[in-house]
């Protein structure tokens, strides 16, 4: 961790934040050889320059397969840094050993054994063979931001998926910036003018959720007072985003599936099909291949979504992006100011549970409330209590209308949406871009809560 020494000025702290991530060295190429098991014989290579990590496993969507009853659909992964190869356990049911000492992360230099399942692998390094020039490290994609090791392997996957029309699924931690990825992919895709469409799968009720992707016509079911145009048709020609796939319910992927592989959707009571062209980008917190071996998400659909996949690293990995992302989230909140010192270097030496979204949180709150304590009060501005009113009218009325409860719960749902965009666009003076930053939801998903516009 960095500690500065009585009072630096912001020209050395911004050369030791330089300092923080040195260049790292040449990358090793390391070769994984199968020396016992079903596969024995078979080899992989890993040359360094990979985006991301390399999974291995028995899933199809492993870029390193192993034909072995007893390693896990996703049992590793593998990431070259430097001279080191990092390996990775993914949560995997028999475990993984390196010269027979269980672990769960580990950096290898070259000569282990490595043992999943039955198999057996020898880990062998190759040196660099000569110096090449260094491409430029990038600061981020679009508004995604993070220029550590681990992003900047990221980048390259990232340009490819962004210019293709493939769907694809990113993984990580909540928090770790997958809305915004999303929607910076789509802002670089062939789609870009094309429409961006947010449904996320914790936000609404399992037996609304067939009505928000595919639309119900008028008395399709009780409440269904007007025909409603789902998520897939709002996104035509464009993208659809759905967060938290892993959370959709078992008995509407079929449909889901259905949709993607033919191009069509049919609204809930409705009889016609209306073709739609949309690219899916998914994400989700969950272990998908973990959810298809317990049989709580359907293999096909999760291949059929996962023809890309992009893994973010939490916070935690990415230490050098710390001060990067603490300066440009301080920079959107409050222009014109600088971040203190000594916030940095508190925020430097945290873990970080709550990732990207725990760190903007945490600087949004110490712009509203700085160094008080915390049982310091005040009342709500009168713009905040103006909100609040709002929301509470809202709930008295769905109680007197004795509406069915989930219509009731989705009414109530967009009152507290609505309250939650009035309150943070009076805080930062009606700024859309500042209001979404503050929420950490990206600005066309503000949008569209804020107009609360949805085509009918």
């Amino acid at each position: 961790m960095l500690r500065a020494v009585g009072d630096p000025s912001e020209e050395l702290l911004t050369a030791a934040s330089q300092r923080y991530e040195p260049e790292a060295p040449q990358n090793a190429r390391f070769d994984l050889v199968v020396i016992e098991g079903p596969d024995a014989g078979k080899s992989f290579a890993l040359e360094g320059e990979e985006p991301g990590p390399v999974l291995l496993g028995q899933s199809e969507a492993c870029a390193m397969r192993i034909d072995d009853r007893e390693v896990s659909r996703r049992h590793v992964a593998l990431d070259v840094e430097g001279r080191r190869l990092r390996i990775t356990d993914l949560k995997s049911t028999n475990g993984t050993f390196v010269d027979g000492v269980a672990v769960v992360e580990a950096l290898l230099a070259g000569g282990e054994i490595v043992r999943l399942g039955s198999s057996a692998l020898r880990v062998d390094r190759h040196e660099p063979g000569g110096r090449t020039a260094r491409a430029p490290r990038r600061t981020g994609f679009g508004r995604f931001v993070g220029q550590s090791p681990e992003m900047t392997r990221l980048y390259p996957l990232v340009e490819r998926l962004a210019d293709s029309e493939v769907s694809l699924v990113i993984e990580g931690e909540t928090g770790t910036g997958k809305e915004v990825l999303a929607e910076a992919i789509h802002e670089h895709s062939p789609r870009r003018n094309g429409p961006y469409v947010v449904l996320d799968c914790t936000a609404i009720p399992p037996n609304l959720a067939e009505s928000e992707l595919f639309g119900h016509e008028r008395g399709a079911f009780t409440g269904a007072t007007n025909r409603r145009v789902g998520v897939f048709e709002q996104a035509d020609g464009g993208t659809l985003f759905i967060d938290e796939i892993g959370d959709l319910d078992v008995g509407l992927q079929p449909k889901l599936l259905r949709a993607l592989e033919r191009g069509e959707v049919r609204r809930v009571g409705g009889n016609s099909l209306l073709k739609v062209d949309v690219r899916v980008i998914a994400a989700t917190r969950r272990d998908l291949d973990r959810a298809v071996q317990e049989g709580l998400f359907r293999d096909d659909l999760f291949h059929r979504l996962a023809v890309g996949r992009i893994a973010l690293p939490p916070l935690r990995r990415r230490r050098g992006d710390i001060a990067v992302l603490a300066r440009q989230f301080w920079s959107e909140l409050s222009p014109g100011t600088q971040l203190p010192h000594h916030l940095l270097q508190r925020w430097e030496s945290y873990d970080w549970p709550g990732n990207v979204r725990e760190l903007k949180n945490a600087i949004a709150r110490q712009l509203v409330a700085g160094d008080v304590s915390a049982d310091f009060e005040e009342e709500p501005p009168a713009d905040v209590g103006d909100a609040l009113a709002g929301a509470e009218r809202s709930m008295r009325e769905v109680l007197h209308a004795r509406l069915p409860f989930p219509v009731a719960r989705l009414r109530v749902l967009e009152a507290l949406q609505k309250a939650y965009v009035e309150r943070a666009l009076a805080e930062h003076d009606g700024s859309v871009e500042r209001a979404a930053a503050a929420l950490g939801i990206g600005r066309r998903y503000f949008h569209i809560l804020k107009t609360g516009k949805r085509k009918r």
